[in-house]
């Protein structure tokens, strides 16, 4: 026996019931066009917001390691100090022969203040992070640093200036290295908890920090090449001028 299936009248084509379906997949496939399109462009989007989160928080976190490096330098010439101050104070005869060292242990801030200002004076890059408390880590951090500069560096290099303590045995055995060796300590603590507390908040780990610095190294010094590369062009410019002076002055004669 032989069975034929026939299509409803109701769904052949030019039946009302067939325009209505085909208008009902055409509507359902235009939604799914619509959702992929706008969930392919959020993921996107997304994906961008974490990038540059990420390039944020490293930029950051490298900028308070090299700042805590340079306290880390001052701490340890201003303890060396102390020591120096104590060996001529034990044998004042060794004054003349290391007063000399004194006055190359000067702490100063080996830091710029490039990254504090493009984190701080944009609200958006703040918000790109989203993250509330480790930006007011980070100002803290910040706070502290200026302080150092203050407190510590621009401090002892004023009263070494006013002072000139290794001019003079009396005032350089009474030169107050403990109260900046305190200072410095003091500052040095808080900034390395307020480090370890922000990379512990954005989970960046040592390995990735020292993968960030060694490409950040490796960048800049690409950039001294350049700059070196400038100088022997002036260089064969200065050169090349005199060159040209010599030749008309040979045509003065």
């Amino acid at each position: 026996m032989n069975i034929k299936l026939h299509t409803p009248k109701s769904l052949k084509a030019g039946s009302g019931m067939s325009s209505w379906r085909q208008f009902l997949l055409s509507l359902l496939a235009t939604t799914v066009s619509i959702a992929l399109t706008f969930g392919t462009a959020a993921v996107i989007d997304h994906n961008k917001k974490q990038k540059e989160k990420r390039e944020i928080v490293m930029m950051v976190m490298y900028d308070m390691y090299n700042s805590l490096q340079s306290v880390q330098r001052a701490d340890s010439m201003l303890q060396q100090s102390m020591l120096i101050q104590k060996q001529i104070a034990q044998d004042t005869s060794r004054f003349n022969e290391l007063k000399y060292q004194l006055a190359m242990l000067m702490p100063s801030a080996e830091y710029t203040e490039a990254t504090e200002h493009i984190f701080s004076s944009s609200i958006e890059t703040i918000n790109t992070v989203g993250n509330v408390l480790f930006t007011e880590n980070v100002a803290t951090f910040y706070q502290s640093r200026s302080a150092f500069k203050t407190m510590v560096c621009d401090s002892i290099c004023s009263d070494i200036a006013s002072d000139s303590p290794i001019q003079s045995l009396e005032r350089l055995l009474y030169f107050d290295y403990y109260d900046f060796s305190m200072t410095c300590m003091a500052l040095l603590e808080d900034m390395q908890n307020l480090f370890a507390q922000c990379q512990q908040m954005m989970d960046v780990t040592n390995e990735e920090l020292e993968a960030y610095r060694k490409e950040r190294q490796q960048m800049e010094a690409s950039m001294n090449q350049g700059g070196a590369a400038w100088g022997v062009k002036m260089e064969e410019l200065i050169q090349l001028q005199r060159e040209i002076d010599e030749a008309r002055n040979l045509l003065r004669q």
